[in-house]
């Protein structure tokens, strides 16, 4: 039998990066990395100055900034793409059978409140910080698959999929914990507005319009109303969603046209833009103090001790009282492990920061240092126990 030259032996790992889901994860963190190093290197000020000083000319005026078209615009996208996959889910996936989506809704939900409990044990009794008691509370579905990719076939095939349909949840809590618990101001005609613009786009799908146009016309509107309503505008991403159709139409549905077209813009461009614009710390001026201030303790702590609590201790007591089985062929170091995992909150953590502190600068960098800190060990402690807890198949090896 021939044996493998050096070079092809030297160089698979790196090929076999790029074509799986570790891929995103590491563009990520490279990303956040870049965003760090060039926040504190003699190009801060253009950084800071190109995302947040206001633009000379805007076609919207609510969105004076880079910084503010990036995570009230483009992040919209993100949030569509969202919407796609949690209606596929529970249309045809693995949240439309009430038996396969018991174990990770209910996990999801114990992920949220844990972490944010341990944020409010160590943050709340400060009547600035208790806002942010949701920022522990996501999970970062790219960063967390990524390492999963890494990982390879040591992680059974049923403990994937229970990962990425428990972030697909907690997108969901996500979502609605921006829609209830950051909104003020609500504009009523603007709000009519948008409920009007859904029930029009509502009304294509029951009218079966197969045309994708007036779909994407229809979104773009309801994103202008809901952003000038007083919900934060990439709620109307997820919304928009919910409408597309997803009839059979040529062996596909217009659903999952969108989501293929768009999942690669999303993973690629939107993402890795907004951690570019949104990961930079400011380390100067911030000393060991700012570092251990309580909110950044209370956000790291939540991400890297709440998560795991939460949800591993969930499945634990659904599985012992017969609630609903772990995943099959999954070990209890293996469910550990991934539940260390979600206690990577990149995105929709910083995501959220900016919505809890939105006029105090030196909190958001701090709840930055907290997410940062909190989703790098999760990574690598969950890898950790991940590789000494399973062994690869011999098609791995």
């Amino acid at each position: 039998m021939q044996q493998p030259s050096l070079i092809r032996v030297a160089v698979r790992p790196l090929r076999a990066l790029f074509v799986s889901d570790a891929f995103e994860g590491i563009l990520l963190i490279a990303i956040a990395a870049l965003a760090i190093i060039v926040a504190n290197s003699p190009l801060a000020d253009v950084y800071e100055g190109f995302f947040h000083d206001p633009l000379a000319w805007t076609p919207i005026a609510k969105l004076n900034t880079v910084h503010l078209w990036i995570n009230d615009a483009l992040m919209a996208v993100f949030f569509f793409v969202v919407g796609l996959e949690v209606k596929r889910e529970i249309v045809a996936g693995n949240l439309a059978d009430a038996r396969q989506r018991r174990l990770p809704v209910m996990a999801a939900v114990a992920g949220m409140a844990v972490p944010a409990a341990v944020y409010l044990l160590i943050a709340g009794g400060d009547p600035r910080l208790a806002n942010g008691w949701a920022i522990p509370a996501a999970t970062d579905i790219a960063f967390a698959m990524g390492v999963i990719g890494l990982l390879g076939s040591r992680v059974p095939a049923s403990l994937r999929l229970f990962l990425l349909t428990v972030a697909i949840v907690d997108d969901i809590g996500a979502v609605l914990v921006i829609a209830i618990f950051y909104t003020a101001n609500l504009k009523f005609a603007w709000l009519i507005a948008s409920l009007l613009v859904f029930g029009g786009l509502l009304a294509l799908n029951r009218a079966r319009v197969s045309m994708m146009t007036p779909y994407i016309l229809g979104a773009l509107v309801l994103w202008f109303c809901v952003l000038n309503s007083g919900i934060h505008a990439t709620i109307a991403g997820v919304v928009a969603a919910l409408a597309i159709p997803m009839r059979e139409r040529g062996g596909s549905t217009m659903l999952e046209t969108m989501e293929h077209a768009l999942v690669g813009w999303n993973a690629y461009l939107v993402v890795p833009l907004f951690g570019f614009a949104n990961a930079g710390v400011a380390l100067a001026g911030l000393g060991l103090e700012e570092a251990f201030a309580p909110l950044p303790l209370a956000v790291g702590a939540g991400l890297v001790l709440g998560k795991q609590l939460g949800i591993f201790s969930c499945i634990l007591t659904a599985d012992k009282l017969g609630i609903a089985k772990r995943p099959e062929n999954a070990g209890w170091a293996q469910i550990w492990g991934t539940s260390v995992l979600c206690g990577i909150g990149f995105t929709m953590s910083l995501f959220i920061a900016e919505l809890a502190f939105p006029t105090n600068r030196l909190l958001i960098e701090e709840a930055k240092i907290g997410i940062l800190a909190g989703s790098l060990v999760s990574a690598l402690l969950g890898y950790a126990v991940l590789r000494l807890s399973t062994k690869g198949s011999p098609a791995a090896a």
